[in-house]
Formats: C-alpha cells, structure tokens, sequence
C-alpha cells in the first residue's frame, strides 16, 4: 500500500438492526431470585406506567456483544486516523487522562456523599478552576454547565443577572457573522436580542461594531465573539472592540471554544473579555462525539462572581465544601457539580504539560495549521490572505468554476484515501467552505499524507471528475441522499419503518 491509497477495501459484516435480530423470549442474561418485595407498578407509577411493553430486541449475548463491536469497528475515531474536523477540534486524547478517570477513588464516588467523603475530589475541582481562571486571564470559574453550549447559556445568564443587579435590562447582544452558531440560540433562550454585524476580511472591524452600537442607543447588553474565530483569524482589535462594548454598559462575552489556539499565549481576560466558557472536551482533550458527556466550565471576572452557579466548590481553611450560600446565583443548571470524570481528565492534561507544555500546544496547533495551509493555499485557495491560527478554512469557487466538482464531492472522496471528511459548508460567510484543523497531535508526516491526498484529489477533479462526484468508492455503503436525510430523519426505530425498509 502506498502512502497515499490509505482507504482500502476489506471483509466488512452486513449487520443488521438489533431489533432484527433475536426472538422473543432469547435472552442474554441470568439474573438471581427477587430478594425484595414485589412492587405493583401500575399502582406506584399510575398514568406513567407503561399501558404495553417496550419493543426492546431480545438476544443472545453474543448477538448483542457482536453487535456492539461491530458498531465500534464501523466507527471512524481519532484512535484510528487523522480526524481533521475543523472547529471541533478532533485531538487525540491521551490515554493517562483515561487512567486517571479510571482510578477508583474518583470513578466510584457518588454525588450524594457527604463533603467530608469527598475531599479529593472537592480539592480537584477547586484547583482544576484556579488552573482554568489563571489560564484565561479571570478571577473565578464555574465546572458546573455540562457542554459548550450549556456554558455559553450560563454565562449570558450570568450577564443579565449583573445587568439586573445594576438596575438595567438592556436587551441587544451584538454577534458578528463570523460567530458559531450556537451563540444566537444562546441569546434567544436568555431573551435577548440578537444584532449580527458583518467581519470584513475575515475579522471585525470597529468602525462597523461603531455603526451598529450606535443605532441601539443605551440597549446594549454585551457583545459575543469567538477569538480566535470561527474562519481560524485572531481577532487583533481585541482591546478598542472592548472598550468600545465596555464605554456603553455593556459585557463582553468570549466564547472559548478555540482556546487550543492560544494557551499560555494570550488570555481573553487581559484584553476586555469579561465571561467566556472553555469546551474541556476540545481543549483539554476529554471524550469528544458520541453525544457526551461534555464539559463546558464559565470562567469570569469577579464582578460577575455573585452570580455564577451553585453549589460552588471552595476551600475552608484546610478543608474543602459545597457553598450553597450564593443569594444572587442564577442557580443549578446542572445536576450535582457538573461532569466529574471530564474534570479529572483535564486537571490531569494541564498538570502533565504544566505551563510550558500548554504553550508548546498552542505552538503546535498554530505550526501545523499554517504548515498545512501553506501547503495547500496554490490547489485550494484560502477564504482569506492572513496567517492564520489552529485552522485553516478553504474554499470551493475556483474548484467549483472549473471543474464542477464541489467541497462535498473533496469530501466525499477523502473517505476512499481512509480520511474522515473535513468540516464542510461552514463557516457560512466562505462560499463552499473547507474548514480544516489538524490540531497540535498531528505529525508532520500525518500532514503532508493528507495534503498529498487532497492534491491526488485535485487532480482526479480536473482529469476524471466523475469520479470524485460519485465518491466514496470504497465504503460498505455509497454516497446518501443527504437531503432526503436532513428534511426526513428517522430518528427511531419502529417495526413499521423497518418493513419499508
């Protein structure tokens, strides 16, 4: 095999449904006499209780155990091969922090113990949001919120606490076209307004944040903005783009979700931001995919402290607690502390590279982004002519007129050279945008193999394109009609469904 032809064609097992499979009354387990007494449900659950049986397979447990590797090795995952998603920032993890999460004194405790039970773990927590706080330039952090997402959510909620504190209800939160898409959402469930602003050349502009901070008057709530950007550009007025936030009442909330871009490099803090969420999942390297779990920590000034949610991990003297006593906190957003087993694994991360080994990641993860940039910018023309930071971002225009191939079919037929397909389509200010990160982990000998593909690729649009249209080649299943997918998702298995099958 050569080292370009890395996808291969192989012996692959048809697996179908588990609920094709089995029968009734198969089972796969033995399970002891009841030792307690029996309960009448539909007396104890009422309406709740079932009125028929779930649809769940009955099998053997080879059947579920073949069925559950065989899911595992149709999966493509970072353990695997080069993952180049761009924004998500698919990295390898590294297997101690596994180790760690594995240790019994911190995967078998339970939430509901006692304070006194919990020491370790309490002491970790607390020293896991100093480490972060320092980090990102802030004087506090909240582990609680469970992903990205849920921490952007709690960060405005902390935002419209402080405003309401303060004795305003300003309703205008201003988000360039540059943002991930998660932030307007974030602002819809906080009942703010959303105003979007345009970037010119791949960042924001002050004199256009002027314009649009001028028309909303004194109805200034905050700005969001990702740094470094959803188009992989460090935003560099950082500073006057702050004050200008700052001068009119407002917060200036970061999202963090590129920190891998900047550790011990730069800190959000410094230059104005007052909350921002980390995506430990990202940056720190815990689980990513799959649904969870995540981990999304709010790191803060400390004027937003009074706010943040409880309980709140602290020390007390040479002891460490729970603190309840938080009168203006907006209150739990999530279940117990947060994600515990992603907290170990990112205490763990950042206490095995210390603070020089955080910076070599970001040296890494920028040094292999424009390495790989570099390398491709003359086939697959970059969306905009800087440096750039962890990603590079592509696009389609000049592929697109001249050969009628577009960035799905590039995608489509990195899957054939054994590559999982970039990030594809997104951001949406790039016309048939290529969005590629090959994170700090990558080798540069991983980096030149995937360019060397995508050029093969290049040149098969020119020569063949059909073949790059038609792609994968190679898959157990060929191209989806990715349409009929988004507009009519089976979500759920039914007999019904099955039969149409």
């Amino acid at each position: 095999m050569g080292t370009i032809e890395q996808g291969a064609s192989g012996l692959q097992f048809c697996e179908p449904s588990i609920f094709d499979r089995g029968t009734p009354g198969r089972t796969g387990v033995s399970l002891p006499p009841l030792d307690v007494p029996s309960v009448d449900v539909g007396a104890a659950l009422g309406p709740l209780s079932r009125v028929q049986l779930a649809q769940l397979p009955e099998v053997s447990e080879p059947e579920a155990f073949r069925h559950f590797v065989r899911l595992s090795q149709w999966n493509f995952c970072i353990d695997s091969q080069f993952y180049p998603l761009g924004s998500c920032t698919m990295k390898y993890n590294p297997k101690v922090n596994e180790w760690a999460a594995r240790l019994p004194g911190m995967a078998n405790i339970h939430p509901l113990m006692d304070d006194s039970l919990v020491q370790g773990a309490l002491q970790l927590m607390v020293e896991l949001a100093e480490l972060l706080a320092e980090i990102a330039g802030m004087d506090g952090v909240s582990l609680q919120p469970a992903a990205g997402a849920q921490g952007e959510l709690t960060g405005l909620m902390m935002m419209r606490a402080y405003h309401v504190a303060q004795g305003r209800s300003p309703k205008k939160v201003f988000i360039p076209d540059s943002a991930h898409g998660t932030n307007p959402a974030s602002c819809a469930l906080n009942g703010f307004e959303t105003v979007a602003f345009e970037t010119r050349d791949g960042r924001v502009d002050p004199t256009v944040l002027d314009s649009a901070l001028a028309a909303a008057g004194d109805d200034v709530a905050g700005l969001m903005i990702t740094n470094p950007n959803t188009v992989g550009l460090y935003e560099t007025a950082m500073p006057q783009i702050c004050a200008m936030i700052h001068e009119r009442g407002g917060l200036v909330y970061g999202d963090g979700a590129n920190m891998n871009a900047v550790l011990g490099r730069a800190r959000p803090g410094d230059v104005g931001v007052d909350v921002m969420q980390y995506n430990l999942h990202k940056t720190f390297t815990t689980p990513h995919g799959g649904g969870g779990p995540g981990s999304g920590p709010v790191a803060f000034k400390a004027k937003l402290a009074p706010f943040q949610p409880t309980p709140v991990p602290v020390r007390d003297g040479d002891k460490y607690r729970l603190d309840y006593d938080r009168p203006q906190s907006i209150g739990r957003v999530r279940s117990f502390v947060g994600n515990f087993g992603m907290m170990v694994r990112a205490y763990t991360y950042i206490r095995e590279l210390g603070h020089e080994g955080l910076k070599a990641v970001t040296d890494m993860a920028v040094l292999n982004a424009n390495y790989l940039a570099a390398r491709l910018q003359a086939e697959f023309p970059l969306a905009f002519n800087h440096a750039v930071m962890h990603e590079a971002v592509f696009t389609d225009k000049a592929l697109e007129s001249e050969t009628g191939v577009k960035t799905l079919d590039v995608a489509k037929r990195l899957i054939d050279y054994g590559y999982h397909p970039p990030t594809v389509y997104f951001p949406l200010v790039v016309r048939g945008a290529m969005m590629i990160e090959p994170t700090e982990t990558e080798t540069k000998e991983t980096i030149d193999e995937f360019v060397e593909a995508m050029i093969r690729i290049k040149r098969e649009a020119q020569e063949s394109p059909e073949v790059v249209k038609q792609a994968p080649h190679k898959t157990r299943i060929k191209r989806l009609d990715e349409a009929r997918a988004a507009r009519k998702p089976r979500l759920r298995w039914t007999a019904e469904a099955a039969d149409e099958s």
